[in-house]
């Protein structure tokens, strides 16, 4: 596969993880628990940073949740978890920040939104306090531009300045214009106010996909910050997952993009880590990053008229997912093994070849027999009704003959 050329950007680091440049494109996500209680909010970031999220920001949004914040950490530390941690900061975040330093201290990195802390309204002194604490503490900041809460005056004087020109663009491209003229002025104000270059990411966050890949393309021309990726709204279920992944792909593909988050709308009690998967797929997918093994599975069809093959890869996949924490410390490089479970003969055999572990369960009428490849070559053929577990020993046989540890006796 060839190799993205990354866009070079300054490298950050944010609590001990490098970003920019040849860095891995990080996966982070953000907490919906009430920062406040302190027990639910370590449990989910723990949750989130076992699925993989390398960072996870928290709302600090009143003095009860900055108050929890070092606490917050504190837990995580006890229970083994040195994920940083992001403050996210609206409207208050000047007044938080300087009431409580202890919280400045803990915190990984600042979130701000310029449309929020008074940019544009009066003056920058809100934006201004957020920075000098950030350079006191030697903390990188996100200035994250939001779309729904752009700095008015700015957008104004542009639309403005717009209807007057002889050749005027539509309103969607000086809205796009305004949001990268936002985001660079508020990073170079933020240098003015004593950040460094590799102290500072910008974000432009939009809910639309067209709208996502030109602001971000535009941005990626005009600077060498390092760039955090996502939709700012992306949605719930098939949908929040297809708009993200068409959102990103085409940026990443470019060599754009150094954070990203899948900003998922979970259902009532859902599983919070579902969109740092998903993340972290569209990594794997493009041939970026890879966090787990593969399966490549048919869809299925008159030939398949069992739901065998689909019940075999399911379980084939909920096993892997299960068994990641723990292989990754035993199994380095696990995460590259591709497995092909397929239904039929079309295409069984041909892909079962291509993967590590492949094997091509019987379609309708056919022979009742599971053939089962391994790096290539025919390993063994399966029958009755234990093929299941026996594809899981042999599953597990390889993965430690592959990449189990070699021990060395001295």
């Amino acid at each position: 596969m060839p190799e993205i050329q990354r866009r070079r950007a300054v490298t950050v680091n944010i609590g001990g993880i490098r970003v920019g440049s040849d860095s891995p494109v990080v996966v982070q996500s953000m907490t919906n628990t009430d920062t406040a209680d302190v027990e639910s909010s370590v449990q989910q970031i723990a949750a989130l940073a076992r699925a993989g999220s390398e960072m996870v920001r928290v709302t600090v949004n009143n003095d009860e949740a900055a108050k929890a914040v070092p606490a917050i950490v504190e837990e995580l530390a006890k229970k083994g978890w040195s994920t940083p941690i992001i403050g996210d900061f609206h409207y208050n975040g000047h007044l938080l920040l300087r009431k409580y330093p202890e919280t400045a201290k803990a915190l990984a990195k600042y979130r701000i939104n310029p449309g929020n802390v008074s940019i544009g309204r009066k003056d920058d002194d809100n934006f201004r306090t957020m920075v000098e604490v950030a350079v006191e503490h030697q903390k990188p900041v996100r200035i994250g531009v939001n779309w729904g809460s752009l700095d008015q005056a700015l957008l104004t004087k542009m639309m403005d300045e717009n209807s007057k020109s002889s050749t005027p663009l539509p309103a969607r491209d000086v809205m796009m214009e305004a949001m990268v003229v936002s985001a660079l002025d508020n990073a170079a104000a933020a240098e003015r106010y004593g950040l460094r270059r590799d102290q500072i990411i910008l974000s432009a966050k939009v809910s639309g996909v067209r709208d996502l890949i030109d602001v971000y393309t535009e941005l990626a021309k005009r600077c060498d910050y390092a760039l955090h990726l996502g939709l700012t709204e992306a949605g719930m279920g098939m949908k929040g997952v297809v708009a993200s992944a068409a959102g990103l792909a085409p940026l990443l593909l470019s060599g754009i993009g150094d954070t990203i988050r899948v900003s998922l709308t979970p259902t009532p009690g859902g599983d919070r880590s579902e969109e740092v998967r998903c993340g972290q797929q569209i990594l794997q997918s493009l041939g970026i990053r890879s966090f787990m093994p593969q399966v490549t599975s048919c869809p299925g069809c008159g030939r398949t008229t069992s739901t065998y093959f689909q019940e075999l890869a399911e379980r084939i996949q909920g096993y892997l997912v299960a068994s990641m924490s723990e292989w990754k410390k035993q199994y380095p490089g696990v995460e590259e093994l591709k497995l092909a479970v397929m239904g039929c003969i079309v295409n069984g055999p041909g892909e079962s070849k291509h993967a590590n572990i492949g094997i091509s369960l019987p379609g309708t009428f056919e022979e009742p027999k599971a053939p089962v490849y391994v790096d290539g070559k025919l390993f063994t053929t399966l029958k009755g009704d234990r093929i299941v577990e026996e594809f899981q020993v042999i599953l597990d046989e390889y993965v430690e003959k592959r990449y189990g540890r070699v021990l060395i006796e001295v």
